[in-house]
């Protein structure tokens, strides 16, 4: 293979890591604003509270998608992308600003702007620009909100769920097939030319094995990585730069190694359940991690 066929499959790793230190930076903004999912980030039915909410909403744009409501499918997500941009630039604008309301009001505005261009101009670029930073948002949500066994049970639950998702029901891919359709910005787009766009060439039929314009790779395979590396780093005392420590660099190392087996895998033209190998990486790495420190207090909470 050339080297300039692995750019693309370098720049999904690049966003893997720049996904997982963005969230580890948010983590202590989040936590100053009192932006949290959960109350008690100890308690193991969180996670179940997660996949419950998870089925629900897939569940709902799956039927939206039978029934062709493409216009309601594209209002619902673009709410939801909406009220994820408020919540992370009030957290941004919060230690900056000492009204609450007006900060609210600039994270609102701020918000519906982010939005507007993404579903105004949907260019591959503006995806994946902005995409990096609801990732890393979400992912330090709930990074602070879920305890490490939390965090653990929830991702291996996702895997499972995913891999039944895409092998056996095929219910994500149809899902996937319709947003992209939409060209709803919940995808990271990658291309494999220079002169691709988005815009005009979309990626193609997802279950067929023709060549595609660009990558994929859903926004939730990123973000699940990174909730367990923000977790390490808040949970556990922090020995290294930027609040890390060794289990989360550890997350963020068996991470990598994770996507680089998925993007094998990727390249054979079919689509892949990328949490399976991604949050199996950083589980690994993390308890790799633990192993080398001796990090091993919260297990006591068994």
């Amino acid at each position: 293979m050339k080297l300039t066929n692995l750019i693309p499959f370098f720049g999904i790793l690049l966003m893997l890591l720049i996904v997982e230190t963005g969230a580890v930076l948010f983590a202590p903004l989040m936590k100053s604003a009192g932006i949290t999912a959960f109350e008690d980030p100890t308690s193991l039915t969180d996670p179940v509270i997660f996949i419950v909410i998870m089925l629900a909403f897939t569940l709902f744009l799956l039927v939206l998608i039978r029934a062709n409501h493409l216009k309601l499918i594209s209002a619902v997500i673009g709410l939801s992308i909406w009220l994820t941009f408020v919540y992370i630039f009030q957290a941004l604008v919060f230690p900056l600003l000492s009204d609450p309301l007006l900060g609210l009001g600039l994270a609102v505005l701020l918000g519906a702007l982010a939005s507007l261009l993404l579903y105004r101009y949907p260019e591959w670029y503006v995806i994946d620009g902005l995409g990096l930073l609801l990732g890393a948002g979400v992912a330090a949500i709930f990074g602070v909100s879920l305890g490490l066994l939390p965090v653990l049970l929830l991702l291996l639950l996702l895997a499972v769920y995913d891999a039944i998702s895409v092998y056996r029901t095929k219910h994500m891919i149809a899902l996937a097939e319709g947003v992209i359709g939409l060209k709803t910005p919940i995808l990271f787009v990658v291309p494999k030319k220079r002169d691709y766009s988005f815009i005009r060439d979309g990626v193609g039929d997802l279950g067929g094995d023709g060549e595609r314009g660009a990558f994929i790779i859903g926004m939730g395979d990123l973000i699940m990585p990174s909730i367990l590396v923000v977790s390490a780093a808040v949970f556990l005392p922090a020995t290294l730069p930027l609040g890390l420590n060794l289990p989360a660099l550890g997350a963020m190392a068996g991470s990598v190694v994770g996507l680089a087996v998925l993007l094998w895998f990727v390249n054979t033209g079919k689509p892949q359940a990328g949490l399976p190998p991604l949050n199996g990486g950083t589980i690994l790495g993390f308890l790799l991690g633990c192993a080398a420190t001796g990090a091993w207090a919260w297990l006591t909470l068994l």
